[in-house]
């Protein structure tokens, strides 16, 4: 979200039985208010970023604490590869039956959109499903999708470890119904927004994926990000 809008709090599409989650509330910011911008529960109104608002600086919304994790190609990635790269994230596993594959079709978009940064902005989906989620077939999963594995990083590794950076670094929430099966896909729930990350490992934005004119924004964001950074 542009530092010029209100900036929506991150809210999970969630991808299991309604019913049983209706009830369950998104992992919140826990502030009100940051660098002057008000979070706001809900979506926010599309915006044109105005010359002034051109000119402010994208708001902090908290460090990410380090992390390692499993490359797609079995190699250990995280913060330390990342350093000095902006990037932008998102949450997914490769067995999703609803909300995924148009999540990381958004993020293709992203990937063809940004693609005059080259591997100066990276591109970063995190398993939410790492049992599963092996580095061979998030590698398939890249290839599918016409991933450019220059700049876009899938990583698996540790559930636990990759919880605890999801929900309490990104703020995004995830999980999995109590008691259910270990193939009840359904039973798996997860954030649907994109996180705008810059060099030094400061949140700078959440997306909607699910509304277009956020994305843009995601867009416009990134690109007065990569002017800042450079």
């Amino acid at each position: 979200m542009s530092a010029d809008s209100a900036l929506p709090a991150p809210r999970a599409r969630l991808t299991q039985r309604p019913g049983f989650w209706a009830g369950v509330a998104v992992t919140a910011l826990g502030i009100t208010a940051v660098s002057g911008v008000t979070l706001l529960r809900g979506r926010g109104a599309a915006q044109p970023l105005t010359e002034a608002g051109a000119s402010q600086a994208l708001p902090e919304l908290g460090a990410l604490p380090d992390f390692t994790f499993t490359r797609h190609d079995g190699q250990p990635f995280g913060s330390g590869q990342l350093r000095g790269k902006p990037f932008v994230a998102n949450f997914i596993f490769t067995r999703c039956p609803t909300v995924c594959p148009e999540f990381t079709r958004k993020m293709v978009g992203v990937q063809k959109e940004t693609a005059s940064f080259g591997a100066g902005l990276q591109l970063v989906s995190f398993s939410v499903d790492p049992k599963y989620d092996t580095p061979e077939r998030l590698t398939a999963y890249g290839e599918l999708h016409g991933a450019d594995f220059s700049r876009w990083s899938f990583l698996t590794g540790d559930y636990e470890q990759l919880k605890e950076t999801i929900v309490q670094g990104f703020k995004v929430s995830m999980g999995r119904e109590p008691g259910a099966a270990e193939d009840d896909l359904l039973s798996i729930f997860h954030g649907t927004h994109f996180v705008l990350v810059d060099a030094a490992g400061q949140i700078r934005g959440y997306y909607d994926s699910a509304d277009g004119d956020s994305t843009q924004r995601l867009l416009r964001d990134t690109q007065r990000l990569m002017k800042t950074e450079r």
